[in-house]
């Protein structure tokens, strides 16, 4: 396993992560967690990604009951969730979502409850709260840092401006801000990580938590032929998710990529992962998988990592056509 710096901050997280969106408890219960995250750790995963509002609060639950009867020492991972949404679904309340401190500070106590910990390494704000100050936000975040109940804390989804007004707010009350972002990133959604945050790398410094970097599954390849029962796309209520990549000329460039994995000898998920963690800006990407194979074989992107050289990494992007245009000045 590799690891890498956290932007500028002194942590060190493995290339490859393990997350619970959508998997946990929607996907597998707790002995199929329990092997998987065991399998991860054995292979140097070392960055356990979570969030309140994954399967209503479920997911940490299944997670923390697994932490708890591995008893690794905790020193030896990391572990994250996030808040913004909340966990009661449709039955929130004001205040049980968005990033006010009463709600930020409530959730990382029920986040530390269901996952079974003294504190977080890395806390999130899953989305951007037009309604609360940023300065409640950042002063609330440095809180629980004081508090120890967090050690670093984020964004999810935010844009660069966003982030940068983040760090004024804490540069003025010279406090800590923001560590690292965990935005989209695959061979279909590329503008935030290689193009708006640029700026952002080069002045404050952004460590990034990237997710889906399989385009939820697309980019294995599993859906050229139709929709497999038991995937992802199969699930009720992600239609939106389904919509949003099930689309033809998307495929067809799958299908391409595929093609190139075969000549590598090596597979399309692996091949897929490891492109988006040769990017030097992307600290670590959160697999998501529901089986031990499936697993075992987004991990093989460790050894694709070498096979991508210049030559081939053109060829990917002739094949998808992604690339974003960065401004000219």
């Amino acid at each position: 396993m590799e690891y890498r710096r956290m932007g500028r901050t002194g942590l060190q997280l493995s290339i490859l992560s393990f997350g619970s969106w959508v998997t946990f408890h929607k996907q597998i219960e707790d002995g199929t967690a329990d092997e998987l995250m065991g399998i991860a750790y054995d292979n140097g995963i070392n960055f356990f990604d979570n969030a309140e509002v994954y399967a209503l609060g479920q997911s940490e639950k299944m997670m923390g009951r697994v932490l708890k009867q591995k008893k690794w020492d905790r020193t030896s991972y990391t572990l994250s969730s996030k808040a913004f949404f909340g966990w009661r679904g449709k039955d929130n309340k004001p205040n049980q979502t968005g990033l006010s401190r009463k709600h930020l500070t409530e959730a990382c106590h029920e986040a530390l409850e269901r996952l079974q910990t003294d504190y977080l390494d890395l806390y999130f704000c899953h989305r951007p709260d037009k309604n609360t100050p940023i300065e409640e936000v950042v002063l609330t975040m440095n809180t629980l840092i004081q508090q120890g109940k967090i050690l670093y804390w984020g964004t999810s989804e935010w844009s660069g401006v966003e982030i940068m007004e983040a760090h004024r707010v804490a540069k003025d009350y010279r406090i800590i801000g923001p560590s690292m972002e965990q935005p989209q990133y695959n061979l279909f959604e590329r503008n935030k990580v290689e193009n708006e945050y640029l700026e952002v790398y080069k002045n404050v410094g952004l460590g990034t938590t990237i997710w889906s970097p399989l385009a939820s599954g697309l980019l294995s390849g599993k859906y050229n032929d139709g929709i497999p029962e038991g995937s992802r796309f199969a699930i009720e209520g992600f239609d939106w998710l389904k919509d949003r990549w099930m689309a033809e000329d998307l495929l067809a460039r799958v299908k391409k990529l595929g093609g190139l994995a075969k000549e590598l000898g090596v597979s399309q998920a692996a091949l897929s992962i490891a492109w988006c963690v040769k990017n030097e800006h992307v600290t670590t990407a959160i697999l998501g998988a529901t089986k031990k194979a499936q697993l075992l074989d987004n991990l093989e992107a460790l050894k694709v990592l070498p096979l991508l050289t210049t030559e081939i990494l053109q060829q990917i992007d002739t094949i998808v056509g992604t690339k974003p245009k960065l401004a000219e000045f």
